[in-house]
């Protein structure tokens, strides 16, 4: 990646687009993600892997699904963290919007199981270097 320091505002500014992660670290076999959120999400789990949320802006509400169907959420303010657990079905969404560092396993897809049509607003994706890391 790079040996410099990095600015999660300066790769923050760098985009628009929403639920469109940015890599901007790697810490041995974990990508270090940010991603611009609001609105919601869609219903996904990821089988293999826990999913950690830290909130940098924002509010945001994760919904779970357990596997007896019941719904339950957390609400995660500015600063809060949470681990969604391997396997548990969950909907992150934010009404204002909000931006929020992610970290697990290179290579996981932010949809996680979903193999339908996604919504407009969401692509599918392991995530993307912001640009000026590239230069």
């Amino acid at each position: 990646m790079t040996e410099t320091a990095i600015s999660l505002t300066r790769v923050l500014d760098s985009f628009d687009d929403e639920w469109s992660p940015r890599i901007v670290t790697r810490v041995n076999d974990y990508d270090v993600r940010v991603v611009k959120i609001k609105g919601e999400f869609v219903w996904h789990r990821h089988v293999d892997t826990d999913e950690f949320f830290h909130v940098l802006t924002g509010d945001v509400d994760i919904e779970m699904r357990d596997e007896d169907g019941s719904e339950h959420s957390v609400h995660l303010q500015q600063g809060s963290v949470f681990t969604v657990r391997r396997g548990v079905e969950h909907k992150p969404r934010s009404i204002l919007g909000a931006s929020v560092m992610l970290f697990e396993p290179s290579g996981t897809v932010n949809t996680g199981n979903r193999t339908d049509e996604l919504p407009e607003h969401i692509r599918s994706t392991t995530g993307l270097v912001p640009r000026y890391m590239n230069e």
